[in-house]
């Protein structure tokens, strides 16, 4: 991302001079003669970096404090320049939030040096450590930033889909290794005017030029699958998903990591400010995520992200168990949880009602009824979001899993047990 800097100077000569001394392609530098168009410049980029000379009609020091107050949830670098060498004035200034006190006239090589210095501490101060990347505040930053800004951008919101599940079946060290090798490959699609961040330990938020964000997101899609399949374990690719350990006989099913892109530009819709660009590419986001497939969505004019996505939760649960005694216990149990469950006989009682999730008997050892049933909902296109529970009586988790399910429970189970199990697959 581009530096930014704010010289609040009123002197032509000297501020043209300071300008021409720290400008450059990593860094944008502003001059404001005055503190309104300073606040002004303040709230809509969010400077890196501010010098505040004492040309200004007011106390140096004052002004540094009423500019550090301002500024309190972004916390700039403000460095202070003054014609003054006297340590009082240096100390006040320090006191009343400047972090560096440089006096005039300035040697042009140290005052390179110095803005530099600050600069590299700031941004270090920022970085993901095991991703290299500019964190959360910078991200932040930098959508405030091209939210006021005319040039043609476009927003990209990017994900490692259940990462948490990847990261629970083979350890945080593999899926840090997962996540170097994707940030080396957005890396290898940007130019040096693009800017990558974090935004949490799987998200990460590219800005780029609004003409190549659509090849850019094919381009890491294809690459991401294809790159993928080497980090999982023999058994898991043969499988077509991650088996992931419950207890010593429960088994968890897990689609294998996939990357989700959402794209929002300046095409279509002009921005009030970041907190809408944001709402704005979190919906599109979710709006192109899949289950099992990588996939991104670019923001059409017929496609608005605003309200697109229903907020009322599903929190309706059929159940599909013989034993009686066991649906009046599970019905009960779980409605007093506040989930909406109904215990139901056979797949044509699914019909128009898509269910968050199935609890589902997998039948007898002679006929496993239940686990042809489990085959065709999985293989129905309505039920891609429904979770489904199979417990049985059957300890053969892998072949209960390659069924469709998402877990295996095997009877005789522990209510508390399954309830957890419920609460984990519908967070996710």
């Amino acid at each position: 991302m581009q530096t930014v800097t704010l010289i609040i100077d009123k002197r032509r000569e000297l501020s043209t001079k300071y300008k021409k001394l720290l400008g450059s392609k990593n860094n944008s530098v502003i001059i404001s003669k005055n503190l309104l168009s300073a606040i002004k410049f303040i709230q809509e980029k969010e400077p890196d970096l501010i010098l505040i000379s004492d040309s200004i009609d007011s106390d140096l020091s004052d002004y540094c404090k009423k500019i550090r107050a301002l500024t309190y949830n972004m916390r700039p670098i403000i460095i202070a320049l003054s014609k003054s060498a006297a340590l009082e004035d240096k100390l006040k200034a320090l006191e009343n939030g400047a972090d560096d006190f440089i006096s005039e006239p300035v040697n042009s090589e140290e005052f390179i040096m110095r803005i530099h210095a600050h600069l590299r501490r700031e941004l270090e101060s920022n970085m993901d450590t095991k991703r290299f990347l500019p964190g959360i505040n910078y991200s932040k930053r930098a959508l405030k930033r091209i939210v006021s800004d005319n040039k043609s951008w476009a927003a990209m919101l990017i994900s490692i889909e259940n990462f948490n599940n990847y990261k629970e079946t083979y350890t945080e060290l593999a899926s840090d290794k997962l996540v170097q090798t994707f940030c080396a490959i957005i890396n290898s699609a940007l130019s040096e005017t693009d800017y990558l961040g974090t935004l949490a330990e799987n998200e990460f938020l590219l800005i780029t030029e609004g003409s190549k964000a659509e090849q850019v997101a094919n381009f890491l899609t294809f690459a991401f699958d294809t790159v993928a399949p080497k980090f999982y374990s023999t058994q898991d690719n043969r499988r077509g998903y991650m088996l992931m350990q419950g207890d010593e006989f429960a088994g968890r099913r897990s689609n294998f990591v996939h990357t989700t892109i959402g794209i929002v530009t300046n095409e279509f819709i002009q921005y009030k400010d970041s907190s809408q660009l944001i709402h704005a590419l979190v919906q599109i986001h979710k709006l192109a995520d899949l289950p099992s497939k990588s996939h991104y969505l670019i923001e059409r004019p017929r496609i608005s992200a605003e309200n697109a996505i229903e907020n009322e939760i599903n929190n309706k649960i059929f159940i599909i168990e013989p034993d009686e005694a066991m649906n009046l216990l599970l019905t009960t149990i779980l409605n007093l949880q506040g989930y909406d469950a109904e215990v139901i006989n056979d797949f044509s009682a699914l019909k128009n009602k898509i269910p968050a999730l199935i609890i589902l008997d997998a039948g007898d050892l002679d006929s496993l009824k239940g686990l042809e049933l489990c085959k065709k909902i999985r293989q129905n296109p309505d039920f891609n979001r429904t979770k489904l529970i199979v417990t049985s009586i059957l300890h053969d988790k892998e072949l209960i899993l390659n069924t469709g399910a998402d877990l295996y429970i095997p009877k005789p189970y522990e209510i508390s047990g399954l309830i957890k199990w419920i609460e984990t697959l519908l967070r996710h």
